[in-house]
């Protein structure tokens, strides 16, 4: 399969499990899960499924239990939609990356916060200290 051909199955991919794992999915641990990546194999047998909760509410382990226990689903569900020969193996994945990136924007404006009040007890610096 060219490489054209894969890069736009996956964007078809992305959008439409995207779709269903919103709309009908009904599995409460599945509830707010984002569908960050789609990788294809070069030809075309296998697709890996990179999701990420966007909610604390389920452990890891339990979102990825849900999407083995959906994929049958999913995938059928893709054959009915997308216009392929044949629908890729699914393989998802836990992809924490979003969470992380909140933990840290958090701790970074913590810091700043904790800055800028130890900067606001301080005495004002002398402009001319440095002019000897």
């Amino acid at each position: 399969m060219s490489s054209h051909r894969v890069a736009r199955l996956g964007g078809e991919l992305k959008r439409e499990i995207a779709a269903i794992l919103e709309r009908e999915v009904k599995d409460p641990r599945l509830e707010m899960v984002s569908v960050v990546a789609v990788n294809i194999a070069p030809d075309g047998c296998a697709a890996h499924i990179y999701v990420s909760p966007l909610s604390a509410a389920h452990s890891k382990d339990e979102v990825a239990a849900a999407l083995g226990s959906a994929a049958g689903y999913i995938r059928r569900e893709l054959g009915h939609r997308l216009k392929t020969r044949s629908i890729p193996e699914l393989f998802f994945h836990v992809d924490e990356s979003i969470a992380y990136g909140v933990r840290m924007t958090t701790a970074i404006e913590r810091q700043i916060e904790a800055d800028e009040q130890a900067a606001a007890g301080r005495p004002p610096e002398d402009p001319d200290k440095y002019k000897d």
